[in-house]
This record gives C-alpha cells, structure tokens and sequence, in this order.
C-alpha cells in the first residue's frame, strides 16, 4: 500500500515544526531554508498553509529531466533526485507546475521532498506536527474516492426512475 502526505491547512499554526524537521532529517540541521516543505503566510489573512511536492503521477519534473536524475521509488512512490546524476540544469523545476523542486545554490543541484523513503517512521514533516495538519496517509484516502465519499454525503445518490 502507498502512502502520500495529506496537508491540511485549516489545522496549520505556522509552527515550522515540519521545517526544521525536514531540515534535520535531510542536512543535520534546524535551517528552515534548507527545508523541502515549506509554510506559506498569507499575511491578509493569517492563513498558515504547508506545501511540498505532492509526488504527482504525471511526474512533469522526472519526464523533464535530460539527465535522468529523478527516479520512482517503487515501495513508497516518490520521485527521488540523485544527487550525483543531477547537473543542476533547472529543467525540472520549469516543469514542475506547483514549485516544489528547489535549486539550491550551495551545491548547485535541485531538491524535491521524497517522503523521506529511505525512513522508517515516514516522512520526518508528518512525524513532527503537532497539530496533524502533515499527515501520512494510505493513497486510496485521498483523490477520488474522497470526493465521492463527499458526493454522497451532499446527495449523489442514484434516482429512483
């Protein structure tokens, strides 16, 4: 069973627990900078909202990539960048459509979430929020059969004829 991260931004208070985790998890440090999940403050309204790659099944960033860098992790799903195939030529991240492939000038290679596949417990971000705004959750809960689990509740019932 595959598993995707959920985010709720109703239940996002900007904590940046999920930051500094990422950022511990992939470089040994508490730099939110070097995060791969990022808080967005919509200061008009205050609204916290939490993003990262969603792992998306089109994978623009990996059919993008002249190189290759990008792979599918078969067990979890995620799309991985391999750090020594990567030539840091930004195409995947022109590509990617939400903005969550990062170039990261220190290294001069680009960086995605990867659900932490290689972790045990799941990804680090899901791990550290205290308010279960990042959550890690079996892939069938999300999509489709939400929506229409939600369908049904507002009335998409078959007629009687």
């Amino acid at each position: 069973m595959q598993k995707v991260l959920h985010l709720n931004a109703d239940k996002c208070t900007g904590c940046m627990q999920c930051e500094m985790a990422c950022s511990y998890e992939n470089y040994g440090v508490y730099a939110t900078a070097r995060s791969r999940i990022k808080v967005f403050d919509f200061h008009v309204t205050g609204k916290k909202v939490p993003y990262t790659c969603t792992q998306c099944d089109e994978a623009w960033c990996l059919h993008a990539c002249p190189v290759e860098a990008i792979t599918v992790d078969k067990a979890s799903g995620a799309k991985i960048v391999s750090e020594s195939t990567c030539v840091g030529c930004k195409v995947c991240t022109i590509a990617c459509p939400f903005g969550t492939i990062n170039y990261v000038q220190e290294t001069g290679k680009v960086q995605k979430c990867d659900l932490c596949y290689d972790r045990a417990e799941g990804p680090a971000c899901a791990e550290a929020c205290p308010t279960g705004a990042i959550t890690y959750v079996d892939a069938n809960w999300t999509g489709l059969d939400r929506m229409k689990q939600w369908a049904d509740k507002l009335g998409n019932q078959p007629s009687a004829a």
